[in-house]
């Protein structure tokens, strides 16, 4: 198992020079990728180029890229540009983003996200691959067949035969849609104790694929807080999960709401976004359980956090992408405390 940053998105308590400090950090102590997201603010491909260019071994991630936001050819463009500047560091994270988003920010209608995830990803492996890319799809078609489009082939060579492709996901058909074909899944909310369920579906994406778990990567992108007492540790999470479990799509359409609901929080979860959607945010991050936060998260001491990364590894991880919090100061110091963390759990 190896040990990531995610540095989420840019907003208005972080700032460009502070993701970098801390980025630059986990680069010095040796974590294997850092990720950076995307909603309706900062986008990951700016980011992405900024922080490759000012570090030197760290892999870069997109967690993730969202769909509905470019074609696929304009992804396999930008996976190809960033991997190039980086000297072959980038993983290119997919995700089809909620309803909301998409329709509303992006103008681009949610229906069928398995399909046309399924069409994304095809495109975007031939265009990286540089085959000439022609493709007859329900919602892709190239070239167009009735005009004077070319099928054309990327002209970039990246650095690599392969750009790892991980998707967002968190039903469980899209699991299983991630374990047939991609390398890889990007997991939130995680815990151990509910890992079977989830691995289960992408085994069975993989065995559809006549392939095994072998090579699958699975990063769990994991809240950490270090301090004595875990109640009060979890207080810095509650504003994350209240947002996603609450907030994060509508009362019909929630897939966080819904994954917790799995994970037997079903009325907790019913009444974090109901306080959620009444602009009761406080209210709703203090209706969080504990324990799910708790479950979900790395909390409490270096020698409590170093138990639960062992946890989180026997349960099939092969990657803590790790969600910190606070300015940049905060953050590197969580990650030192981290590092030492990975030491006293014998992963190093």
């Amino acid at each position: 198992m190896r040990l990531a940053l995610n540095l989420g998105y840019l907003s208005s308590w972080n700032d460009p020079e502070g993701h970098l400090a801390v980025a630059k950090e986990a680069d010095r102590l040796g974590f294997s990728c850092v990720w950076v997201a995307e909603a309706y603010g900062s986008d990951a491909p700016s980011m992405l180029s900024w922080i490759a260019g000012q570090t030197e071994r760290i892999e870069l991630g997109s967690a993730v890229f969202q769909i509905p936001a470019r074609t696929p050819a304009m992804a396999a463009m930008t996976a190809a540009t960033i991997d190039k500047l980086s000297g072959g560091r980038f993983r290119l994270g997919l995700g089809v983003s909620g309803p909301q988003v998409s329709e509303g920010w992006h103008g681009v209608r949610f229906g069928k996200p398995l399909a046309r995830t399924r069409e994304y990803v095809d495109i975007v492996n031939m265009a990286l691959t540089r085959k000439v890319v022609e493709y007859d799809g329900q919602f892709y078609r190239l070239p167009l067949p009735d005009g004077p489009g070319k099928a054309l082939k990327l002209t970039l060579h990246p650095v690599r035969d392969h750009v790892p492709v991980y998707l967002a996901a968190v039903g469980p058909k899209n699991l299983e849609l991630a374990g047939e074909i991609a390398d890889g899944w990007l997991a939130i909310f995680f815990a151990p104790e509910f890992a079977s369920e989830s691995l289960g579906s992408i085994a069975a994406g993989r065995a559809k694929a006549g392939k095994t778990m072998d090579g699958f990567e699975v990063t769990a992108g994991v809240p950490v807080v270090f301090g004595d007492d875990v109640a009060m540790c979890a207080e810095l999470v509650r504003p994350y999960a209240a947002l996603y479990v609450g907030g994060m799509g509508s009362r019909e359409q929630n897939f966080y709401n819904a994954l917790a609901t799995r994970m037997g929080y079903g009325e907790a979860a019913r009444e974090v976004q109901d306080l959620y959607l009444a602009k009761r945010h406080r209210d709703a991050a203090a209706a969080v359980p504990l324990e799910f936060i708790d479950r979900t998260s790395l909390l409490g001491s270096v020698e409590r956090v170093a138990e639960r990364l062992r946890a989180y590894k026997e349960a099939g991880v092969t990657e803590i992408s790790t969600i910190v919090f606070g300015d940049a100061d905060y953050s590197i110091s969580t990650l030192r405390q981290l590092a030492e963390a990975w030491e006293k759990a014998g992963l190093a």
